[in-house]
């Protein structure tokens, strides 16, 4: 990985150094969690760097605790208006998306998402290649022209084994469509070609790595650049190309090491006040790629994210900090902390404990 002039090793010790709380404060502002907005759900999903939706619920939590006033309706008319859409994006994964950010990204990714999958070691072992890929996408594509499909229906269609279902939407861009995939119906088994879902694409894959690029830093910034390439998830020599068209600030962390920025994003005061917050599962702010933030302390990880669980676990934040963990049972949202509450964080957490059952009661 190489970087253009003034980006280079040992810059660092010149710069402003970040301490691990004013990136947290950072990272809190930029995710709206230090204070609720008003503002549209897509601008708050380009605002966040899009928010990952492998369980349905979790979108909806994620704005929730985001949002002032929001609604569970408020994202199911979204979702139905096609204002946001739900794709398999970054890293493979599914990711809720503004309409205008989808095509930018998944044209961004594309080559790369296709390259990585292509290398994984058991492709080669079952046979597939591109040409063969390709050609399942061509018999999907002429099918799903018709009208939306189900997975068992894809499966059926090109049947082939689920190596080849799983992969095919990395050569035919697929969204997956209400009214699955939603707090009512959350499972997200019903497909669209994006192409008739949100219209034609007109980004360019230069265009969509550098506004990924931008996502990242204005959602989760100051941050190096493996950081970068880890939330995308496709090889650096794809990603620093983008990187370096754009004029950014510099800064340090602890160790020395060199954070990007977008010019005007927010750096709050250190000592900023961050309320108690609800987070979902798999709630992108404590993935690896935010480490460097403190949002997320190691003791606690295995605690949030385990290999014996298909899923994290819901967390709440105290003073900016995982604290502990929530779920929900017959009407009421129970929290288990990681250790000892004082009175006004109790009582905090009180409030949004009711809040948030309210939001799963509304019907």
């Amino acid at each position: 990985m190489h970087f253009r002039a003034g980006y280079l090793p040992g810059v660092a010790a010149k710069l402003r150094t970040l301490s691990q709380r004013e990136l947290n404060r950072a990272l809190l502002a930029r995710q709206m969690l230090l204070e609720r907005e008003r503002i549209s759900i897509p601008k708050a999903l380009e605002r966040m760097g899009t928010l990952q939706a492998q369980y349905a619920p979790s979108m909806y939590i994620g704005l929730w605790t985001r949002l002032d006033g929001f609604e569970r309706e408020d994202l199911t008319r979204a979702l139905e208006n096609r204002r946001v859409a739900q794709g398999t994006l970054m890293r493979a994964t599914i990711h809720l998306v503004s309409a205008s950010d989808y095509w930018p990204i998944a044209v961004g990714i594309r080559k790369g998402r296709r390259e990585l999958w292509l290398k994984a070691s058991n492709r080669q072992r079952e046979g597939m290649t591109a040409k063969r890929m390709a050609a399942a996408a061509t018999r999907l594509g002429k099918r799903i022209a018709a009208g939306p499909m189900r997975r068992s229906e894809i499966h059926e269609l090109l049947g082939e084994n689920s190596i080849v279902t799983n992969g095919v939407n990395m050569w035919l861009d697929l969204v997956r469509i209400p009214p699955s995939g939603t707090w009512e119906r959350r499972r997200a088994d019903l497909y669209a070609a994006a192409e008739d879902w949100l219209g034609r694409s007109k980004a360019t894959a230069a265009e969509g790595l550098e506004l990924l690029v931008r996502r990242y830093l204005g959602a989760f910034g100051p941050a190096p650049v493996a950081d970068i390439v880890n939330w995308i998830g496709v090889p650096p020599g794809h990603v620093v190309p983008a990187f370096e068209r754009l004029k950014l600030r510099t800064f340090a962390d602890d160790a020395g090491e060199e954070l990007f920025d977008l010019p005007r994003a927010p750096l709050p005061d250190p000592d900023s006040p961050a309320p108690v917050r609800f987070l979902p599962t798999w709630d992108a702010s404590l993935l690896v790629h935010a480490r460097r933030t403190g949002i997320l302390a190691e003791e606690h990880r295995s605690k949030v994210f385990s290999a014996k669980s298909p899923q994290s676990v819901g967390t709440f934040l105290v003073d900016g900090g995982v604290a502990g963990t929530w779920t929900y049972e017959k009407g009421k949202v129970k929290t288990a902390p990681f250790g000892r509450l004082d009175a006004a964080t109790r009582r905090q957490l009180r409030e949004e404990t009711e809040r948030l059952a309210e939001l799963h009661s509304q019907r």
